[in-house]
């Protein structure tokens, strides 16, 4: 049985929602790095972001998960930008359209604060890719939106993605941090005016 077959959800979407779906899409602020494009997500990337949250890489983020979870997780972060104008992007390299991962600014109905957050597939790590990525992501949610205060929520097991928070200059809050997450706060970036 195909995974469409097994989850219907995830079958290509037909005309004439799909034109409406891409025109949506058209207004999540695509952000180009010298080696990266942080895009709109789409249906297709999902197989993607469930490999990651379905397998060992989410033993940090509350997980692992089933795909019902995963497809509730993406979709929540998808809807960011209709609710609150952040949300998740699907992380390509610009050479060959590789789909890397993924980073996101959102909020979860748990968090205080909006959080940037950062998942990867295996081929997308090791190279520096998460922390273009995730820099880009901080900076337009900082200068651009203006938000007050951006942080990630690392699991203290979680020692490859504590030390990108702190390569992309975050420091450890201890008072906010507990036995089950760190709190790493992200300094604010210079603005360079409104958002266009």
């Amino acid at each position: 049985m195909s995974n469409i077959q097994a989850y219907p959800w995830e079958a290509p979407i037909s005309e004439p929602a799909a034109t409406l779906a891409g025109r949506f899409s058209q207004l999540v602020p695509e952000l180009v790095t010298q080696r990266l494009t942080l895009r709109a997500p789409t249906l297709a990337d999902f197989p993607a972001y469930a490999e990651i949250l379905m397998g060992d890489r989410a033993e940090g983020l509350d997980g692992p998960f089933d795909r019902e979870a995963a497809l509730l997780d993406f979709s929540q972060y998808v809807a960011g930008w209709l609710l609150r104008g952040t949300g998740l992007w699907a992380v390509e390299r610009r050479s060959d359209e590789a789909l890397l991962g993924f980073v996101l600014v959102g909020m979860e109905y748990s968090d205080q604060e909006p959080e940037l957050g950062y998942l990867f597939t295996e081929a997308g790590e090791g190279q520096g890719y998460a922390t273009e990525a995730a820099a880009a992501a901080r900076d337009f949610a900082l200068r651009d939106l203006h938000l007050p205060v951006l942080v990630s929520c690392v699991d203290p097991a979680n020692t490859r993605s504590a030390r990108l928070a702190e390569r992309l200059g975050a420091h450890l809050d201890v008072a906010a941090s507990d036995a089950d997450t760190q709190i790493w706060r992200h300094a604010p970036v210079v603005s360079k005016g409104p958002l266009s």
